[in-house]
């Protein structure tokens, strides 16, 4: 599908306007929405093509900027030293419930869209990957995408560095699909075996991959790029997302 990918719009928010890109196909119709959750770099330009590939597949997205209160609208951080040390920063400087409520806002705005079917799910990549999770919790998300979400192991999420999201899995009541690199030194093995038991435990309708791959290897910039896993990873999250949320409507 041919693609509108120039939209955004600023969420308000309680600590000020949250900068959330939209991209949607252009045919008329309204389509499933998703909430894609950046890396801590934010709305770069892989992760804008990771939306565009979802919206060309048919669905609404929404990308909406994970720092917003931290960060000027539009920022976008340098996939170098400098910008990994100011979104680690920026990471745990933000109050875990914020993160939940901006979760919540965006799938709230999402569903009202005059586009949307109605139908939610989410997807995201490193630190958005873990937000995907938490945003599974809310009851609207039919099915998440989470791709090498770091920090769940840990409880290392937000300001303070003691999340619960391991503790509320039995919240998750869409179906999740996981993707890791075995190559990842985010989560290594150890800490992967806590998420998939944790999972496991609370009964949850998973399915989990790994892939002989590096940290942000769906991340199509740099030297970790994995070409053929990103299109397997892409190929599982349609499929998830289609058999979920269904198809666009008239």
């Amino acid at each position: 599908m041919t693609i509108k990918d120039d939209e955004s719009v600023d969420l308000p928010t309680s600590l000020g306007p949250m900068r959330t890109f939209v991209f949607r196909p252009i045919a008329d119709g309204r389509y499933p929405g998703l909430v894609v959750f950046s890396e801590i770099f934010q709305v770069t330009g892989p992760i804008r093509r990771a939306a565009a590939i979802l919206a060309g597949h048919g669905f609404i997205v929404a990308v909406p900027e994970i720092f917003h209160e931290l960060e000027a609208p539009g920022t976008v951080l340098p996939y170098d030293q400098a910008g990994a040390d100011r979104g680690n920063a920026d990471k745990i400087g933000k109050e875990l419930s914020s993160y939940d409520d901006d979760a919540r806002i965006t799938l709230s705005y999402l569903k009202s869209h005059p586009n949307c079917t109605g139908k939610l799910g989410v997807m995201g990549f490193c630190i958005g990957g873990h937000l995907a999770f938490r945003a599974a919790m809310n009851p609207e998300v039919l099915a998440a995408t989470c791709c090498y979400p770091t920090d769940i192991h840990k409880r290392s999420l937000g300001k303070g560095l003691n999340d619960n999201s391991l503790d509320r899995i039995p919240e998750i009541k869409g179906e999740l699909l996981i993707v890791f690199g075995r190559q990842d030194p985010h989560v290594p093995r150890e800490g992967r075996a806590i998420v998939y038991n944790a999972l496991a435990d609370a009964n949850t309708n998973f399915t989990w991959h790994e892939f002989n791959g590096a940290h942000a290897f769906m991340r199509d910039e740099g030297a970790r790029y994995d070409a053929a896993a990103t299109r397997i990873v892409y190929g599982m999250a349609l499929e998830l997302f289609k058999r979920k949320l269904g198809e666009a409507l008239d």
